[in-house]
Order: structure tokens, then C-alpha cells, then sequence
């Protein structure tokens, strides 16, 4: 059966692109010759527009995939006048939670945005708005800042109301638009789960007050003991390294009512338990611990470590779809969206005996 003379002209845009003749990356032309259809055809179909013909659709993906075709962003950029890019605000700082907000926004960013980080010395007023003035100058679409210090939270305050913008790690007050952790609720569960087991009361080994996780989670902590009525002892703060928890702890392990401890982030429990394991008191046998964060090693510390998880995944999704909603439009600037934590139960917490 004879070719048609369309099918002759994909056979040789074939044997000349997809057997390696061509001296150069196949463009939007190479495959709308291979697909047989306009170069408007293709444009429509990478663009997703809906006035294509299924089986056309189909044609001109399969000719991409053939040819590897790759859409260049530059020039996709100056018609749709959309960079497809995201930018991230953050502190300089290896800490788990912030990290983590960037691992999970990034992650579900992956398939529709690139993500361009500012990871700054300080979030004060002027890093702050210096580091937004240059990512609106690089066409950025919307901005994600990891605000973990009341300083940062302030310096939002002076971002211009129409910049799409979304906190994370921000506490609970924030005058923005925000995704973060129910740090109060998760810190009230820990606690709450150490006076169920019989303890009478809960010691708390804080973050740095500056930190507004570490406030929340003081706030939590302290609801959860007034509301069983139990004695409300002083507070500790560390600076959720492992050594500021082990000098803590050692002052913690003179205490003579100390049964359980509820420690403000997975690291600095690790400290308290070698504190007391060089004063000779067992974890639970003598001191119940819970922790939080969860981290991966968490459950490879000796015991098992009870603590309280953040899914940063959630928040990554979360705050994902609530900036495309603030770019669209379609919200105003001002809703938080809270992510509940779990609570999760390993060895390192029993009843008093």
C-alpha cells in the first residue's frame, strides 16, 4: 500500500532527527513536521488547551517523546509571560524543622514549578524586603518564607499586601497568610499522654523563646498541666541542640519529683537521655521522655523515642496550593491553615513506678 505523501514527510523528519542527523536539539518545528500538524497545534498542546483533537493530542505527544523534544523556557516565558518559578525565603540554618519545610515545599513543588532559595544570615526587615525586591526582579511568581523567629514574622508585616505570599513555621498569629504545624496541640497531646500514664506532673525542656515553635509549645504544655491541674514546674530553655539538652538535663536529673520530662524537639531529648543515663536513672523505669519532631532516627534511640510528628509533607502540599490560590487570586491575603501533628508511641515513656 502507498504512502501518503504526509506520512513520506514524517519519514524523513524522522530519519533525520531520530536517527541523529541533525546537528542541533529538535525544536517545536521538527515536531510538528513529525506529527504532521501546525506549529499552533503544538503550541496548543503543550499549553493544555482544550480545543484539541484527542487523537491529534496524542500524535504530537508521541512525536515529542520520539524526538525528546524539550520546550525551551525562555521562549515560552516571553508568550505566556509566566516563569513557572517559585521563590523560598529562608534563615541560614541546618535546624530539622526549617530544613524540612523546604525539603516538603520543594517536593511538592517538583512537577509544576522550579524553586529558587534565598537562604539568609537574618529574615530582618531590610534582608527581607532586599531578598523579595530580587526575586520579583527575576519574574518570580509567588514567595514562600520559612518564618520560624518572631523577627521574621515582623518583618513581613512590611511586604507589600499585593506580593503573593505565604508563611511557614510562623506560630499560629501571624497577620499573613500562613500554613503551619498546630505546635499548641501537639505539645498539649505529649503532655496530656504523660499524665494519663500516672505521672503527676510533666517537667518541660524548651527551645529558645525567640523561636515561636518553642513559645507554642510552652503554651501547649502549660494548657495541658492546668487543665489536669498538676503542678506547673519552672521552664527550661535549650537551643534544640543535643548538648544544650544533655546540660539540661543534668540539672533536670537532681530534681527529686522527676518522673517525666517533655522535651521541645527530638535532638535535645536525645542530650536529656544521656544526662540521665550518666546519673544512673533508667528511661522509662525511672523518667518518662516524649520528644518532638520525629525525626528519622527517632526510633533508633535506646529506648525507642515517644515524640510528636510533623508532617512536612502536608505542609509542603498545603502551602503549595494556597500560594497558587493567592497568585490566582482566588483568596485574599490573611487565611492560616493549621496541620495537626501525631503523636507518636514508642518505649521511652510508662507509667511512674
Amino acid at each position: 500500500m502507498a504512502s501518503s505523501p504526509g506520512e513520506k514527510a514524517r519519514s524523513r523528519v524522522r530519519a533525520s532527527v531520530v536517527g541523529g542527523n541533525l546537528s542541533r536539539p529538535p525544536v517545536m518545528a521538527d515536531v510538528a513536521r513529525l506529527a504532521g500538524v501546525s506549529h499552533q497545534t503544538v503550541s496548543r498542546v503543550l499549553n493544555e488547551h482544550p480545543n484539541v483533537r484527542p487523537l491529534t493530542r496524542d500524535r504530537v505527544l508521541s512525536a515529542i517523546r520520539e524526538l525528546a523534544y524539550r520546550p525551551n523556557a525562555a521562549a515560552r516565558t516571553l508568550v505566556t509571560r509566566r516563569t513557572h518559578t517559585l521563590g523560598v525565603i529562608t534563615a541560614d540554618t541546618m535546624l530539622y524543622g526549617p530544613t524540612s519545610m523546604l525539603y516538603g515545599f520543594e517536593r511538592a513543588a517538583h512537577d509544576a514549578y522550579f524553586v529558587s532559595v534565598a537562604s539568609l544570615p537574618a529574615l530582618d526587615r531590610r534582608s527581607m524586603l532586599d531578598a523579595v525586591d530580587r526575586f520579583l526582579g527575576q519574574g518570580i511568581e509567588g514567595i514562600i518564607v520559612i518564618a520560624t523567629h518572631d523577627t521574621a514574622v515582623a518583618a513581613l508585616a512590611h511586604v507589600p499586601a499585593e506580593v503573593p505570599l505565604v508563611a511557614v513555621g510562623c506560630g499560629s498569629r501571624a497577620s499573613v497568610t500562613s500554613v503551619a504545624i498546630d505546635n499548641t496541640a501537639g505539645a498539649a497531646a505529649a503532655t496530656r499522654y504523660l499524665l494519663s500514664l500516672g505521672h503527676e506532673t510533666v517537667y518541660h525542656l524548651a527551645g529558645p523563646p525567640v523561636h515561636l515553635d518553642a513559645r507554642e509549645r510552652v503554651e501547649g504544655w502549660r494548657r495541658a498541666l492546668r487543665e489536669a491541674g498538676a503542678p506547673e514546674p519552672a521552664v527550661l530553655a535549650g537551643d534544640w541542640s543535643a548538648s544544650s539538652g544533655y546540660e539540661l538535663g543534668r540539672q533536670l536529673a537532681a530534681e527529686p519529683g522527676l518522673t517525666a520530662i517533655f522535651c521541645g524537639n527530638d535532638t535535645m531529648a536525645l542530650g536529656v537521655m544521656r544526662a540521665l543515663a550518666e546519673r544512673g536513672l533508667r528511661v522509662p523505669g525511672d523518667v518518662s521522655i516524649v520528644g518532638f519532631d520525629d525525626v528519622p532516627e527517632a526510633g533508633f534511640f535506646l529506648p525507642p523515642l515517644t515524640t510528636v510528628r510533623q508532617d512536612f509533607g502536608e505542609v509542603g502540599r498545603l502551602a503549595l496550593s494556597t500560594l497558587v490560590d493567592r497568585m490566582s487570586g482566588a483568596i485574599p491575603s490573611g487565611p492560616r491553615v493549621r496541620v495537626a501533628p501525631e503523636l507518636i508511641v514508642r518505649a521511652s515513656a510508662a507509667g511512674p513506678h
